[in-house]
Formats: C-alpha cells, sequence, structure tokens
C-alpha cells in the first residue's frame, strides 16, 4: 500500500487553518488507497539540531545523537512514499517545523554530488520517501507571500533526490469560514483540496487547474487589506 506521513507544524494543531485544509488533502489520499500517518509537531519533543559537529554524517552515519520523539518518527518516515509537509506561514516557518526539518538530516547519505550545477545530496537507500508534497496557509492576499516557504520544501525534496511534488497554499485561508462555518466557496476549495490528494496518489501528480482553483482570490487585494487595516 502507498503510505504517506504528513507532519503539521501548525502550533495551532487540530484547531488551526493548516489542519482544515491538511484534513480534506488526507482524505483524498486515503480514498486513493494510501495508508496515512498524521503528526503534530506540537504533542513531540523535537530538540532543536544542536550537536554541531554533522554526527549523523560523519561520526555515525544514519543515526541522530538526540533522543527524543524524533527516534519513533524516523522509521515511520524512512517508509512512507508521499512526505506532507504541512504548515502555516510564519517568518518563514513556525520554530518546531524547521526543527523537524532539520533533524532529516540522518535520513540523507553523506555523499555529495553536482546536480542541475547545484551541491546535492540524496536521501539513503532505506528510505522510501519518493514525493515531497508542500500544504500551507496564510492569512496575506497573495499566493508570493508562500514563496519562502514553498522554496524551502521545493529545496529540501531536490536535496534529497526526490520529486517535489507541488505546494497546495490557500492564501488568507480565514476568509473560507463566516461565524464559525465554512462558506460555500470554502466548501468548494476544500472538495478541490481532496482531489490534489486522491489525484496525486492515482495519477502520480496534481493537475494545476487543481492547484489554482485552491489558492483562487476570495475578494480583492484592495478589500483585504481595507479589513486588516480597520477601514472597512
Amino acid at each position: 500500500m502507498n503510505k504517506a506521513v504528513a507532519i503539521n507544524g501548525s502550533p495551532r494543531m487540530e484547531r488551526g487553518y493548516t489542519a482544515m485544509v491538511l484534513a480534506p488533502f488526507i482524505e483524498g489520499l486515503m480514498d486513493a488507497g494510501s495508508d496515512v500517518e498524521t503528526f503534530y509537531t506540537g504533542h513531540l519533543k523535537i530538540k532543536p539540531c544542536a550537536c554541531g559537529e554533522m554526527y549523523c554524517w560523519y561520526k555515525q552515519p544514519g543515526e541522530c545523537c538526540l533522543k527524543d520523539d524524533m527516534q519513533m518518527l524516523y522509521p515511520k518516515v524512512k517508509r512512507a512514499r508521499i512526505l506532507i509537509l504541512a504548515t502555516p506561514v510564519y517568518m518563514p516557518l513556525p520554530g518546531q517545523m524547521q526543527d523537524f526539518v532539520n533533524r532529516l538530516c540522518p535520513l540523507v547519505e553523506p555523499f555529495l554530488q553536482t546536480r542541475g550545477g547545484r551541491t546535492r545530496a540524496r536521501f539513503r537507500e532505506d528510505v522510501q520517501i519518493r514525493k515531497i508534497v508542500l500544504v500551507s496557509t496564510g492569512g496575506w492576499w497573495e499566493k508570493g507571500n508562500f514563496d519562502t516557504v514553498v522554496h524551502i520544501t521545493q529545496e529540501l525534496a531536490e536535496n534529497a533526490g526526490v520529486e517535489f511534488a507541488g505546494a497546495v497554499i490557500r492564501p488568507h485561508a480565514f476568509l473560507m469560514k463566516k461565524r464559525g462555518q465554512l462558506t460555500e466557496e470554502g466548501k468548494a476549495i476544500l472538495d478541490a483540496v481532496r482531489r490534489a490528494g486522491y489525484d496525486l496518489v492515482k495519477n502520480g501528480m496534481i493537475a494545476k487547474e487543481t492547484f489554482d482553483a485552491i489558492s483562487r482570490p476570495l475578494l480583492s487585494e484592495d478589500e483585504l487589506r481595507d479589513r486588516y487595516n480597520g477601514l472597512v
């Protein structure tokens, strides 16, 4: 069975907009036959990568010197074919999410090569990940606000020698709800998110029109800015 692991780095965990968007994406994966496990960094004890000596590359290749909840996550992540990073946009990532990404270093083979004019590595042979996908939410209007988070995820995939399967991004996600309930537009967006998860497993990719449907504007940029600035 196609196995996936989702890491939700939102400090609001189950209550956040990131969880709201991630849930139908996972439903789509499962409808297509994938087995999915979800973990919240807020429920885990993940220390910052602090050895400073590349212990997992040079002293004990493939092993982390820090003993915390990453020791439980490593075998699960290794067995996954799809790794989903789910996060809100901060500056750029919530701290615990950045710690998780940094702590993936033991899964990378300590052997460098040049690919596409860049120094790259790749996952170790026992790591089954073939695709990394981003699911992200933000409060600002434009998709460009996600550029740094998208770049981090894409670089992780390329440095590890696997496919970056794309970014499911939802700007001004809070407008998908009104008085605590999903709007009709919000429901349509989550339907597109569910389709994205299904297609990723069934077709191996997410169509551009599906990405566009998920991230489409819900009002004009000027209207949203006026709301934030208390002008309406």
